[in-house]
């Protein structure tokens, strides 16, 4: 029996980049006999054990075999003959195909690092074809490496994936899963242009995809369409440490303008409504978590209205903490201020320039949520009329704030 460490803890030793999950390859042995030294199986797919100490991962040697479609259309084969080579070979990209011996020596059959040294991404082998979840692992890994180039070889074979029709066979959990992944590594837009370069975007997101060569507003920089403008406002939430939420927000938010009509171009007349519809069926598709889809309708429906919140009315301030229920979820409304901050920042040269938005919001929130309700609805004697009057006392309480003499006319 020998046990070698591989995959993504090898790899990042050589970067010199910190790796907590070690994974492991055990050659010539079999499930009895990792059983008898007190191993305990989890795998369901394949042979996969926790050590009885540590619990970290050890998996026998297997091989695979494509036997359908999609991510789990394989059959495996582990047994002692496998070889660390033939384990290896089933991986995806080079850089992640080599292992380490108990006694230091690096195995590195497929060159994986001089491919690091070079920053390529590259396939181990025509068997990378067999799974179109490596399509979104390698856009997931450009996200990560963000100085890395994916091999035109490469590209030219994800491309055949998705002209083939596997990509379509992904499941949506898988999707999402790698999506989130991506989403949270130092350039996702990478993630996303990998993506495109290979067709594979307009399968998986075409709401997304439709917002390329769609400009902008008439005032931005007309060299930056609908689609960077959104890959900008992505980067600058993986900037700020964003959490997930708030990258996806930051991902569907001008979704609707995919969808303007040609005649009114560059304005985006209605796009709110029609942002909100796509990202609700985006979100079903992928069976997007409830913390990450309602954060997204929300900026979908109000990120205008916050962007400028300086000149609406009390009232409609008032309102707006109302629809986004930010009296009773204000960390969720937070994060709503944090990805409007992405997409106003997102512009070219706009990076630092300042947004006023989120402090008066929070400082305006701050004067309405000082109205005591209770009190009010104690002294209202007429109960059906408890809301309005809740309501118009905290109107009364940002008007104080603002010391507004009248009503300004609300900007559409």
């Amino acid at each position: 029996m020998q046990i070698f460490v591989v995959g993504g803890a090898v790899r990042d030793e050589l970067l010199g980049r910190p790796n907590a999950d070690r994974d492991y390859v055990v050659v010539g042995a079999t499930p009895e006999a990792l059983l008898k030294e007190g191993f305990r199986p989890v795998g369901k797919d394949f042979p996969v054990f926790l050590h009885p100490r540590t619990q970290e991962e050890y998996a026998l040697a297997r091989t695979e075999r494509k036997s359908g479609h999609g991510y789990h259309g394989f059959t495996f084969h582990a047994a002692p003959d496998v070889t660390l080579e033939e384990d290896l070979a089933r991986r995806d990209l080079t850089i992640n195909a080599m292992a380490r011996a108990a006694d230091g020596t690096l195995i590195d059959p497929f060159h994986g690092q001089r491919d690091l040294s070079a920053k390529i991404l590259r396939h181990v082998g025509p068997a990378f074809a067999e799974d179109p979840v490596r399509i979104l692992r390698i856009a997931r890994f450009a996200a990560r490496f963000s100085d890395f180039t994916v091999a035109p070889e490469t590209v030219a074979l994800m491309r055949q994936m998705v002209e083939s029709g596997e990509v379509d066979h992904l499941v949506a959990e898988r999707v999402w899963q790698e999506l989130a992944k991506g989403l949270m590594e130092v350039a996702p837009s990478r993630m996303f242009q990998v993506l495109r370069d290979c067709g594979a975007l307009a399968r998986l997101l075409p709401e997304l995809d439709a917002l390329f060569g769609v400009p902008q507003r008439a005032d931005y920089h007309p060299e930056i369409d609908t689609g960077i403008h959104t890959m900008m406002v992505i980067d600058q939430s993986a900037r700020r440490g964003s959490e997930l939420p708030v990258r996806f927000a930051a991902m569907t938010h001008d979704l609707g303008k995919g969808t303007t009509p040609a005649d009114i171009l560059p304005r985006h007349i209605g796009h709110e409504d029609r942002s909100v519809h796509l990202t609700e069926n985006l979100c079903a598709r992928l069976r997007v978590p409830g913390d990450c889809r309602e954060l997204a309708l929300l900026m979908a429906r109000y990120h205008g209205n916050i962007h400028r919140s300086a000149d609406l009315k009390a009232s409609t301030v008032v309102t707006l903490f109302e629809k986004t229920d930010a009296f009773r979820r204000p960390e969720r409304f937070r994060l709503l201020l944090e990805a409007c901050l992405c997409d106003f920042t997102g512009r070219l040269g706009w990076e630092d320039r300042a947004y006023d938005s989120p402090r008066y919001l929070q400082a305006a929130l701050a004067a309405v949520n000082a109205v005591d309700a209770g009190k009010i609805a104690l002294a209202c004697a007429d109960k059906a009329k408890i809301p309005e009057r809740i309501y118009e006392a905290r109107v009364d309480a940002l008007k104080t704030l603002l010391n507004e003499p009248g009503e300004q006319p609300e900007q559409q």
